[in-house]
């Protein structure tokens, strides 16, 4: 019991539950199935999004581009469904390549020229957002294909309500799930996974980590490639999600999709961070959006809540670490 009560996660699950309860009391059909379900589809594109951050994090980088770079992948793959047909296989091979090829740059920027990571990706934000904004136009795409439409509402098993009205469990949940799991058995179970703690865990000098055998290189295309990989994933679930694709509807999230991984008790300086963290990150903003929509709050607050959220979480980390040092120093000294 002390072990779990000194992890991040058990304070962040202990809100989730803490709010689950209040807005439950505020309004009964909250805590629905019908509405559970719901939130995990609402959330996907937000806990995609999260899962390449995070292994961004772990690894001491810092990436703002994948908002850009999922944009860019969504529109490219909308253009050519709707011009020349397809399948949805192709629609994620198109927006997933782009992607790759967009981390790569990334992490070539980074690795060659030892930029920091902030820089390189405000910097590819920008020429990635600015290149698709001169050739599009800023044209939106309404009309997506009808069986881009009917795989968004394709379900993997149906339940109905008491009015008779089906719903369940969404086949872009199940995309979600996917991608949690790919990156949990790579962080958990492979020598490259546990090798982005290592990296992250050095800070800004990567030589410890080069001493101990760790390819840094190796390790900075597979964090860039991942990211661009859940990018271009998130962006076609995004499209599945609002069927309609705006050069403008992605870029801007960045900080909600940091804010929920690092809510999760990711660390900005590298070397911390958990799949299930992540998660209940991405739950807790999930259950705050709906919360607050259910008790007709005005949107504009939930920018104010989530601030409010982040900083009682960031402090509460802090003074945890601080705990903990001030132990092992009493420890030391005795």
């Amino acid at each position: 019991m002390r072990r779990l009560m000194q992890r991040h996660e058990t304070y962040v699950f202990l809100a989730v539950v803490a709010l689950t309860i209040v807005v439950t009391a505020l309004n009964p059909n909250f805590l629905t199935m019908e509405n559970f379900l719901d939130i995990l589809k609402s959330c996907s594109f937000l806990g995609i999004m999260a899962i390449g951050v995070l292994v961004v994090l772990i690894s001491g980088g810092v990436d703002i581009s994948f908002t850009a770079v999922a944009t860019v992948g969504q529109y490219v793959m909308a253009v050519v469904i709707t011009r020349y047909t397809g399948n949805i296989a192709l629609a994620f091979t198109i927006a997933i390549a782009i992607g790759l090829v967009l981390g790569l740059i990334n992490a070539a920027l980074i690795y060659f020229f030892n930029i920091p990571t902030i820089i390189v990706s405000i910097g590819t934000l920008n020429v990635f957002y600015g290149l698709l904004i001169v050739f599009s136009g800023g044209k939106w795409i309404y009309t997506l294909p009808d069986w881009f439409h009917k795989f968004a509402e394709t379900r993997v098993f149906t339940l109905f309500n008491s009015n008779g009205i089906p719903y369940g469990l969404s086949i872009v949940t199940l995309i979600w799930i996917f991608v949690i799991v790919l990156a949990a058995l790579i962080l958990r179970y492979t020598v490259l996974g546990r090798s982005l703690y290592a990296v992250g865990g050095c800070g800004f000098d990567k030589g410890p980590a080069e001493r101990a055998g760790i390819n840094i290189f190796r390790v900075q295309v597979f964090v860039y490639t991942f990211m661009g990989f859940t990018a271009g994933v998130a962006g076609v679930v995004q499209a599945l999600l609002v069927q309609t694709v705006a050069p403008n509807s992605i870029v801007g999230k960045e900080l909600n999709v940091i804010a929920a991984v690092v809510l999760g008790g990711a660390s900005l300086a590298g070397g911390a961070g958990t799949i299930v963290g992540t998660l209940l990150g991405v739950f807790l903003l999930a259950i705050l959006s709906n919360g607050l929509t259910l008790m007709r709050v005005p949107s504009y607050w939930y920018d104010v809540v989530i601030g409010m959220v982040i900083l009682t979480s960031v402090s509460a980390s802090a003074l945890q670490q601080r705990r903990e040092q001030q132990r092992a120093i009493a420890v030391e000294e005795a």
